[in-house]
């Protein structure tokens, strides 16, 4: 399962924002075997809009990840910071090429 998640943050909040996206993206790719990728981005011209590419071995193990402590903390840490939030359904057209992200253990 492949998802973006397309979001804009408050100005007011995006140094606090990206300290909760950066703890809850180590956790998930350090606990979750089920998380294959999480790797959120920032617009040059406007930094307080952000696309994360989510890539899931499943739609269990997507659905394992929504009820995870750490993202837990993320969503209801952040639900105040966030000013719009799109997520995006995508499939890959070259799934035999993946982005290896290196687990901290």
């Amino acid at each position: 399962m492949t998802r973006l998640a397309v979001l804009e943050v408050d100005s007011a909040y995006l140094t606090e924002y990206k300290s909760f996206l950066k703890e809850g993206v180590e956790q998930a790719l350090k606990k979750e075997p089920g998380v294959l990728t999480i790797y959120p981005m920032s617009e040059v011209s406007r930094p307080t809009h952000f696309t994360i590419l989510e890539v899931y071995a499943s739609k269990a193990a997507y659905e394992l990840h929504l009820k995870t402590p750490h993202f837990l903390k993320y969503k209801n840490g952040t639900l105040h910071m966030v000013k719009s939030l799109q997520l995006v359904n995508v499939n890959p057209l070259t799934p035999q090429f993946t982005i290896n992200q290196k687990r901290k253990k």
